[in-house]
């Protein structure tokens, strides 16, 4: 295996964004060039949420997103951020509506980074990532599966891996605790798809994550760097 590994290595992989993807599209319709993950942070969060044709389930989870978001900004004017909605080449009206949110809170809250082509939801969430300007990065699907407000609970877990080597730590939220329910409402060929896919994580990836597929995940800014710099698969 190692010797396969070391045969079959590749060079790092280069970002390449087309010319359309180095804009943002402010709430005036102008054209902004998109941060770098680079750059020194200027915002406390960064949420970037990958969107495939999402245009039905966007609103629900934006609107949850976004009022939670405003109510702890009012609570303390310290906590700043940002929403980057990654329309990950949707052949619906995904990048429109989510302009309206764009528009409702101003493109310093909400912004739409429109991809040329369908990258793969890998490829979304790293593009989002190196456009962000927060000190830590949300990763949060469009679907809204985890409530937002759980936020809280995985930057407790953050907070629970001090101190971070280097300034970087993930902590990944967890649907576990929900499996039973959801094991009752699928078939019985689905739930042994599940748990066949769960032991192969579990035994070539990593044994102590128990949802890997839970699309809520916080990344500290340095470990969204390294983490979305080495990866090469840009698929689901």
């Amino acid at each position: 295996i190692f010797m396969i590994a070391h045969v079959t290595a590749r060079k790092m992989p280069t970002l390449h964004r087309h010319e359309e993807e180095k804009f943002f599209v402010n709430a005036e319709g102008r054209k902004e060039s998109v941060p770098s993950i680079h750059d020194p942070p200027t915002r406390e969060l960064s949420v970037v949420v990958p969107s495939y044709n999402e245009e039905d389930r966007l609103p629900l989870m934006m609107d949850e997103a976004l009022e939670y978001l405003e109510k702890r900004q009012k609570q303390d004017p310290s906590f700043t951020y940002e929403v980057i909605v990654v329309d990950d080449g949707s052949k619906d009206q995904t990048t429109k509506v989510a302009m309206k949110y764009c528009k409702k809170y101003g493109s310093d809250k909400v912004r739409v980074l429109s991809l040329v082509k369908n990258r793969g939801k890998g490829g979304a969430v790293r593009m989002g990532a190196f456009s962000s300007r927060g000190k830590k990065i949300l990763m949060a699907d469009a679907d809204g599966a985890t409530k937002f407000a759980d936020i809280e609970k995985v930057e407790e877990g953050l907070k629970n891996l001090q101190p971070w080597p280097n300034q970087m730590a993930i902590s990944c939220g967890s649907r576990a605790h929900l499996e039973k329910d959801s094991i009752a409402k699928r078939s019985y060929f689905r739930t042994l798809l599940m748990y066949g896919f769960h032991f192969l994580v579990w035994f070539l990836c990593v044994k102590e994550i128990r949802d890997t597929q839970c699309g809520f995940k916080l990344l500290t800014r340095e470990a969204a760097l390294r983490t979305f710099s080495t990866l090469h698969i840009e698929r689901w």
